[in-house]
């Protein structure tokens, strides 16, 4: 009798995977450098809400890694010629 011993095949390779990981990585970044500007007295106007960093950069930097892990996911590895 002939035993299968074909291995498990992944879904993506392992390079899909590193570059979904610096994705999501680069998402985590965005959201960090979207945080703070707690206000101490809610009466009192924080002009930091419309701060570059909060208002150009930091959905920039989601938006580039959203774009990464759409990468990650479309491409194909090397044997799936």
């Amino acid at each position: 009798m002939k035993e299968n011993t074909k291995k498990p095949e992944f879904l993506f390779s392992a390079t899909n995977y590193k570059i979904l990981i610096i994705g999501l990585v680069v998402i985590a970044l965005g959201f960090i450098l979207m945080s703070g500007g707690a206000n101490e007295n809610p009466n009192v106007f924080n002009e930091d809400v419309y701060s570059f960093r909060r208002i150009r950069l930091a959905p920039t930097v989601v938006l580039i890694g959203f774009g990464i892990t759409i990468y990650s996911i479309l491409k194909k590895s090397k044997s799936e010629n």
